[in-house]
Protein backbone atom coordinates (compact mmCIF):
# COMPACT_ATOMS: atom_id res chain seq x y z
CA UNK A 1 0.00 0.00 0.00
CA UNK A 2 1.25 3.52 -0.95
CA UNK A 3 1.68 6.22 1.64
CA UNK A 4 -0.05 9.36 1.77
CA UNK A 5 3.29 11.10 1.39
CA UNK A 6 4.35 8.47 -1.86
CA UNK A 7 0.98 9.89 -3.10
CA UNK A 8 1.84 13.59 -2.94
CA UNK A 9 5.06 13.36 -4.13
CA UNK A 10 4.93 14.43 -7.88
CA UNK A 11 6.66 12.37 -10.11
CA UNK A 12 6.86 14.57 -13.14
CA UNK A 13 7.12 18.11 -13.42
CA UNK A 14 5.80 20.23 -16.66
CA UNK A 15 7.46 23.24 -15.17
CA UNK A 16 10.66 21.13 -14.53
CA UNK A 17 10.46 19.03 -17.72
CA UNK A 18 12.45 21.92 -19.85
CA UNK A 19 15.52 23.36 -17.06
CA UNK A 20 15.66 26.44 -16.13
CA UNK A 21 18.00 28.71 -17.99
CA UNK A 22 21.14 29.80 -15.84
CA UNK A 23 21.16 33.03 -13.94
CA UNK A 24 23.39 35.10 -17.11
CA UNK A 25 21.34 33.01 -19.74
CA UNK A 26 18.48 34.34 -18.01
CA UNK A 27 19.70 37.38 -17.61
CA UNK A 28 20.45 38.40 -21.02
CA UNK A 29 16.60 36.68 -22.47
CA UNK A 30 14.77 39.29 -20.02
CA UNK A 31 17.07 42.11 -21.05
CA UNK A 32 16.42 41.82 -24.20
CA UNK A 33 13.16 41.06 -24.07
CA UNK A 34 12.88 44.61 -22.46
CA UNK A 35 14.34 46.21 -25.22
CA UNK A 36 11.43 44.80 -27.38
CA UNK A 37 8.38 45.32 -25.38
CA UNK A 38 6.61 47.90 -22.43
CA UNK A 39 4.01 47.82 -20.21
CA UNK A 40 0.41 50.10 -19.86
CA UNK A 41 2.37 50.99 -16.44
CA UNK A 42 5.53 51.65 -17.66
CA UNK A 43 3.91 53.62 -20.32
CA UNK A 44 1.29 55.24 -18.05
CA UNK A 45 3.90 56.35 -15.92
CA UNK A 46 6.00 57.96 -17.87
CA UNK A 47 3.13 60.14 -19.18
CA UNK A 48 1.94 60.92 -15.93
CA UNK A 49 5.23 62.58 -15.58
CA UNK A 50 5.41 64.75 -18.46
CA UNK A 51 8.25 61.96 -20.27
CA UNK A 52 7.97 63.02 -23.95
CA UNK A 53 10.87 60.72 -25.12
CA UNK A 54 8.65 58.09 -27.01
CA UNK A 55 6.31 58.50 -29.62
CA UNK A 56 2.84 56.23 -29.45
CA UNK A 57 1.78 54.71 -32.52
CA UNK A 58 -1.64 53.47 -32.69
CA UNK A 59 -1.94 50.85 -35.90
CA UNK A 60 -5.34 50.16 -35.47
CA UNK A 61 -8.04 51.38 -38.36
CA UNK A 62 -8.68 55.22 -38.54
CA UNK A 63 -12.17 54.61 -37.47
CA UNK A 64 -11.18 52.29 -34.40
CA UNK A 65 -8.45 55.00 -33.32
CA UNK A 66 -11.55 57.78 -34.07
CA UNK A 67 -13.86 55.94 -31.33
CA UNK A 68 -10.57 54.91 -28.82
CA UNK A 69 -7.12 55.51 -28.40
CA UNK A 70 -4.36 56.37 -25.73
CA UNK A 71 -3.84 60.63 -25.78
CA UNK A 72 -1.38 61.73 -27.65
CA UNK A 73 -1.44 58.52 -29.85
CA UNK A 74 -0.84 59.03 -33.75
CA UNK A 75 -3.04 56.54 -36.25
CA UNK A 76 -0.47 54.80 -38.81
CA UNK A 77 -2.06 51.91 -39.95
CA UNK A 78 -0.07 52.13 -43.10
CA UNK A 79 3.52 52.42 -42.64
CA UNK A 80 5.77 53.29 -45.21
CA UNK A 81 8.17 56.18 -46.04
CA UNK A 82 5.91 59.12 -46.94
CA UNK A 83 3.47 58.24 -43.46
CA UNK A 84 6.51 58.10 -41.66
CA UNK A 85 8.04 61.09 -42.76
CA UNK A 86 7.14 63.69 -40.30
CA UNK A 87 8.22 61.03 -37.07
CA UNK A 88 10.92 61.95 -35.53
CA UNK A 89 14.00 59.13 -35.34
CA UNK A 90 15.54 60.06 -31.91
CA UNK A 91 12.60 59.28 -29.99
CA UNK A 92 11.24 55.32 -29.63
CA UNK A 93 8.28 54.76 -31.15
CA UNK A 94 5.69 52.98 -28.49
CA UNK A 95 3.65 51.05 -30.61
CA UNK A 96 -0.22 49.00 -29.80
CA UNK A 97 -3.22 47.65 -32.06
CA UNK A 98 -6.10 45.74 -30.10
CA UNK A 99 -4.16 43.73 -27.57
CA UNK A 100 -2.58 40.32 -27.00
CA UNK A 101 -4.61 38.70 -29.65
CA UNK A 102 -3.61 41.29 -32.33
CA UNK A 103 -0.59 41.49 -34.09
CA UNK A 104 -0.89 44.40 -35.83
CA UNK A 105 1.63 46.04 -33.34
CA UNK A 106 4.08 43.50 -34.61
CA UNK A 107 3.49 44.14 -37.79
CA UNK A 108 3.90 48.04 -37.24
CA UNK A 109 6.80 48.00 -35.41
CA UNK A 110 8.45 45.66 -37.82
CA UNK A 111 7.83 48.21 -40.53
CA UNK A 112 8.65 51.00 -38.54
CA UNK A 113 12.18 49.35 -37.47
CA UNK A 114 12.80 48.24 -41.29
CA UNK A 115 12.68 52.44 -41.92
CA UNK A 116 15.18 53.30 -39.37
CA UNK A 117 12.58 53.90 -36.53
CA UNK A 118 13.73 52.03 -32.67
CA UNK A 119 10.59 50.31 -31.62
CA UNK A 120 9.02 49.20 -28.93
CA UNK A 121 5.52 46.98 -28.19
CA UNK A 122 2.96 48.20 -25.84
CA UNK A 123 1.85 44.74 -24.52
CA UNK A 124 -1.65 43.89 -24.31
CA UNK A 125 -2.43 47.25 -26.72
CA UNK A 126 -5.47 49.41 -26.19
CA UNK A 127 -7.37 46.58 -24.38
CA UNK A 128 -4.95 46.23 -21.50
CA UNK A 129 -4.53 50.10 -21.74
CA UNK A 130 -8.54 50.45 -20.92
CA UNK A 131 -8.59 47.25 -18.38
CA UNK A 132 -5.93 48.78 -16.67
CA UNK A 133 -7.64 52.17 -15.90
CA UNK A 134 -6.10 54.28 -18.76
CA UNK A 135 -6.89 57.46 -20.10
CA UNK A 136 -8.53 57.53 -23.62
CA UNK A 137 -10.03 59.85 -26.57
CA UNK A 138 -12.26 59.63 -29.00
CA UNK A 139 -15.66 59.52 -29.75
CA UNK A 140 -16.74 56.86 -27.43
CA UNK A 141 -13.98 57.04 -25.38
CA UNK A 142 -14.60 54.17 -22.41
CA UNK A 143 -17.43 53.22 -24.75
CA UNK A 144 -15.85 52.08 -27.29
CA UNK A 145 -15.96 48.03 -28.66
CA UNK A 146 -12.72 46.20 -26.55
CA UNK A 147 -11.80 44.32 -29.42
CA UNK A 148 -11.88 44.46 -33.24
CA UNK A 149 -14.94 43.28 -35.41
CA UNK A 150 -16.11 42.74 -38.47
CA UNK A 151 -18.40 45.26 -38.46
CA UNK A 152 -16.15 48.03 -38.23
Amino acid sequence: MMSNKARLEPRFSFVLETPAAAPEEARRHFATKLEFETDVADVMYDLSKGNTNFTIVDTRSPKSFALCRIPGAINLPKINAETTGDLPKDKVCVVYCWGVACNGSTKGAMKLNELGFRVKELIGGIEYWRKEGGEVEGTLGNDAPMHWSMER
